[in-house]
């Protein structure tokens, strides 16, 4: 009956294998709901978060979730915009999992309002003076902007390509693909950076206040780095778990590997930048403020482990994996490297 509606080579799954593969989506969602009523009846301060500092899960959350995926604008980037060829196969995994991610951010977003039903004050009431109010709105344009990507590939359906205004839209709408990259582009830029340039107005928290380049503070651009450098890490490990789960090849390891070297190379300059960061803020900011870098780091909750672990285990280490072309060429050590790479910016 409905034959016409799957992909060529398919074929509908049995109930009971449907429901086994649903049940941890489910479980997920589940833990989701449960999580926004503690955040609802109890307060926000079920995220960990306190008046030292104010960030707490849901900061971890959004930071994370925004950063993996922002492989949806940059394979995009390079693919209409530079016209890397290569990326073609993996730009529809990319858009589906940006998208995903930035609905996501949307949700914890709204989690954080307090009060999802007044959410819309963000919109209509923006305080000119937040970073917050620019992150909403350059992530909820940049979602638009996804959903408008994200629509050939449901009209590729065979069913809906027998509709003749469907198969106009979707060839018009093909047209504007670099013009919806680019200006994907500008906003994932400015949000990513946004959220780094929080750090720029922490004067009264020493421990996470950075000095500006210019107007904008340095982790404005190390946010924006550490994004597009585990972008396309995140499309790769995806892809490679997709093709391990239906058993085919649905990317050439070429292409892995190409996404491997270009994040190789951000994360190089990802690291290098922040150990400067950091080597600045240890000799210059904090005694600025009468504050000794090395009390930060002594206390429980932020010991030297994580840093070291963050630039050199996590990050200098999975950088010159994916450098190496001898090492690109070994799956197990690309994958091993991409897994790495995600987990330092979770971390």
């Amino acid at each position: 009956m409905d034959k016409q509606l799957l992909p060529r080579g398919t074929s509908r799954s049995p109930l009971w294998k449907f429901s086994l593969w649903l049940l941890p989506w489910v479980a997920l969602f589940g833990l989701g709901l449960y999580a926004m009523y503690l955040c609802f009846a109890e307060g926000l301060n079920q995220t960990n978060m306190d008046n030292r500092f104010a960030f707490g899960l849901w900061i971890y959350l959004d930071l994370t979730i925004i950063a993996l995926g922002a492989g949806a604008f940059f394979t995009g980037f390079l693919l209409y915009i530079l016209k890397r060829h290569e990326l073609k196969a993996v730009i529809n995994s990319a858009v589906v999992l940006g998208f995903i991610c930035y609905s996501g951010a949307i949700v914890v977003l709204m989690v954080d309002v307090g009060q999802p039903l007044r959410a819309w004050f963000t919109f209509w009431h923006p305080n000119v003076h937040s970073m917050l109010t620019e992150v909403t709105f350059c992530i909820t344009c940049y979602l638009c902007v996804l959903v408008l990507e994200y629509a050939p590939i449901v009209l590729k359906n065979r069913k809906f390509r027998q509709i003749p205004s469907f198969l106009v839209f979707e060839f018009e709408l093909h047209k504007l693909v670099p013009v919806l990259a680019a200006v994907g582009t500008f906003l994932s830029f400015f949000h990513q950076g946004s959220l780094g340039g929080l750090y720029g107005v922490l004067r009264g928290r020493p421990f996470a206040f950075r000095e500006g380049i210019g107007i904008w503070p340095s982790t404005f651009f190390l946010f924006v780095l550490s994004a597009i450098a585990v972008g396309p890490c995140f499309v790769m490990l995806t892809t490679w778990l997709a093709s391990k789960i239906s058993k085919k090849t649905l990317v050439r390891k070429e292409t892995l590997a190409y996404l491997g070297r270009i994040s190789g190379i951000l994360l190089l300059v990802y690291v290098l930048c922040k150990a400067m960061d950091t080597m600045i803020w240890i000799n210059r900011t904090t005694p600025a403020v009468g504050f000794s870098a090395y009390e930060f780091y002594t206390q429980q909750s932020f010991v030297t482990w994580i840093l070291i672990t963050e630039i050199f285990v996590l990050g200098l280490l999975p950088a010159l994996i994916l450098l190496s072309e001898k090492k690109r060429r070994d799956l197990r050590w690309l994958i091993s490297a991409a897994i790495m790479v995600c987990a330092g910016v979770a971390l």
